[in-house]
Formats: C-alpha cells, structure tokens, sequence
C-alpha cells in the first residue's frame, strides 16, 4: 500500500460474505506476522469478518527503530498510517462497503485510538490488547466508537495506564482484565479468550453488511 513516499505491507483476508473488517496495528517490535495477532484473526474470520494486518513501518524505519526505539513511540506517525490505511480500504472494491474497526497492541493501541479520533466516522469499534492507550493522551476524549481494553491480570504496570485511559474515553467502553495473563497473553488459555472477547465486541459493536 503505498502512503506518501514509502510502500507498506499488509496481508488482507476476506471471508465469503464478510460483514466487516477488522484493521490490525501491531505494537512495538511486531509484525503482520505476529502469531498473537493472526490467531486473534482467525477468530474473527470465523465470524465472517475480514482482516488486514499491516506493518506500520517500513524494513528500512524497524532497523532503525530496533536501534534507537525512537518510532515506536512516534504516535503521530503511526496513527497517521492507520488513518491512511483506513483510506485505502475504502477505496477498494472488495472492502469499501464494510464497516472499520481496529485492533492494537502495544503502542499500536495508541495510534489506533488517535486515528479513531480523527476518523469518527469511518471507524465503528475499537479492542486494545495489552495496549498503552494512556499514549494516545488527550485524543481518548474524541473517540465515539465503543472500545475494550484487555490487559493481563499480572500485567502489572499497563494496568493502571489502562485505568486512566478508560476514565477519558467518553462513550461506550469496557475494560476487561484476563486472570492470570502477563503481557503477552503466553499462558494457557489467554489468547483464546482476548480472541473471544474482540469478536464478541466487534460482532456487537460494527455495524455489519454483506459486500454488494
């Protein structure tokens, strides 16, 4: 997907009859091939709702995150590519007519929440996963679309981010905290319920409809 002066890559899956799509922004370190995220993914492909999970930064930009760590807090810029990515979407033929929610990890949850601030009404849900919502500061007072917070419960230190981000979210919202969970989501069983929880919030909260 091209986005000003650089390409990025994305994987975009679409089931028959997909009732909307869910766009993926990836924390910290990860990828579109994060396996916490694709299997969350294939949760809600079972649920009829299509994916795209996107690097939001190029090859060239990790090897200098991985470096400095600069860009994975550059909040600005990554949201600035989820709302870019949101655009796309809407320009293709398969997916312009599904509704649009994200799932962000990490500081992807931040940039997610940004951008669903900008986009109000392209963006019909939100689930963070072990996210740090708190960076998305005073852009949580803006966004309307019902979001989920999952935190681990050991995941001592993003919990209370957590606490105060949800305090500044306006509208529907809940926070769920998995027992037992770190941060991220290693221990049995874990993953299988951050996956049940985001579809279960997608399910109810996108509006959904079939392509034409």
């Amino acid at each position: 997907m091209p986005f000003g002066a650089v390409a990025l890559a994305g994987t975009l899956t679409l089931p028959d009859r997909a009732r909307g799509i869910v766009l993926f922004a990836h924390g910290s370190g990860s990828s579109r091939f994060s396996p916490r995220n694709r299997f969350v993914a294939g949760e809600l492909h079972a649920a009829r709702l299509g994916t795209l999970l996107i690097d939001l930064l190029t090859p060239e930009e990790e090897a200098i995150d991985r470096r400095t760590r600069a860009l994975r807090f550059d909040i600005g810029l990554l949201a600035e590519r989820v709302a870019a990515a949101t655009g796309w979407l809407g320009e293709q033929r398969e997916t312009r007519g599904l509704r649009i929610g994200y799932f962000g990890a990490s500081t992807g949850a931040a940039a997610a929440l940004v951008a669903a601030a900008q986009l109000p009404s392209a963006v019909g849900a939100v689930v963070s996963r072990g996210g740090r919502p708190d960076l998305a500061r005073d852009a949580l007072r803006r966004v309307i679309a019902p979001t989920l917070l999952i935190v681990g419960g050991q995941d001592t230190a993003v919990i209370p981010l957590n606490e105060a981000a949800l305090a500044s979210l306006p509208r529907v919202k809940r926070l769920e905290i998995v027992p037992g969970a770190t941060h991220l989501f290693e221990e049995p069983g874990a993953l299988e319920t951050v996956a049940r929880l985001a579809r279960d919030w997608f399910v109810r909260y996108l509006p959904v409809g079939d392509v034409a």
